[in-house]
Formats: C-alpha cells, structure tokens, sequence
C-alpha cells in the first residue's frame, strides 16, 4: 500500500525510444499539467490543502508548490543545456524546499498561475526544439549522471502526473 500511495501512476518508465510522436504526447501532457492541477485543487479548504496525501508525505499545499519548484528548475536546466556544453546543473534539497514557510503555508494561486506561465514557456520551448537539441544533455551532480533533454521531457511529464494523482487519489479516499 505504501509504494501504491508513494507512486500512484507507478515510477517513471523509460520508453524504448524517444520517437517524435512519444515526445509530443510528453510535451501536451506538460501544456496541459497547470489546468488540471488548478481543476483539482481550486476549491479545496485550507484543511484540505493541509492534508498530507500520505503518512509522512507532503500536504497538498506543498505538492503543489513543489511542482512550481521543480519545474521552474527543469526549466532553468533545459536553457543551460541549450546554451552551455553539458553543464554541471546546480542540485537542490526539494525536502527542505518543501519546508519552507512559502510551500507550507502559502496560499496556492501564486504558484498555480505561476505553473500556467511556466508551462506555457515549457511547452512552447520544447516544440521548438531540433532533434539535436533533444539530444543535448546536462550533468546531475546527485546522480553523477548525464541526461538529455529528450529524457527529462518525459521525465517532468510524468512528475506532473506524478503529483496530480497524489492529490486525486487522497480526494478519492477523503470522499472530496
């Protein structure tokens, strides 16, 4: 039960190949991630935004600035990509992030319609990019390991979906 309330959607699975079609699919998944993660939190009570979507796990209202986090240092690490030869990217600590007064105790509308430009500028960069853009990469000090564009689109496709199911599946058990 843990794994299924860590990983609602299960963990990210690679695809065989990062065909164009698998890449505008991952692409529009991210276009889209704002509104429907404004559809699911919109209305929730600041109660409900204090839940945690699992024992030990984050409250809705730090999922959802965590998004805005993440994202916006996806897309900071894409542009370094674009523009310096695989750079070593800046790590940071997500946990402490997610600790901060701001993610813990801040209203959500600042980061939902900070998501919705960001996503935008996301989306509208990544169609934009050449096949050997995609192919260009950066270095993850944490992991010791280079990724390329082509991944990490996949990859912060699937974090967004990620950390909506978090909150449908918690909206699911609560009844909400």
């Amino acid at each position: 039960m843990e794994d299924t309330l860590r990983y609602p959607i299960g963990k990210f699975k690679a695809p065989e190949a990062y065909t164009s079609d698998y890449l505008a699919e991952r692409i529009q998944e991210i276009a889209q991630f704002p509104e429907q993660l404004k559809n699911e939190v919109i209305h929730l009570t600041d109660e409900q935004l204090d839940t945690p979507y699992r024992d030990g796990g984050w409250t809705i209202r730090q999922v959802v600035h965590h998004c805005a986090d993440s994202h916006m240092n996806c897309f900071i690490r894409i542009k370094w990509a674009l523009t310096e030869e695989s750079p070593i990217i800046k790590f940071y600590y997500e946990d402490r992030w997610g600790d901060m007064a701001d993610n813990a105790t801040m209203q959500v509308a600042p980061s939902l319609a900070f998501l919705e430009g960001l996503h935008f500028r996301l989306a509208y960069l990544m169609k934009s990019l050449s096949a050997t853009d995609l192919e260009k990469s950066f270095i993850h000090p944490e992991h010791n390991a280079s990724f390329q564009i082509k991944e990490i689109i996949g990859t912060y496709a699937w974090h967004g979906l990620h950390h909506l199911a978090h909150i449908t599946e918690l909206k699911k058990r609560k009844g909400w």
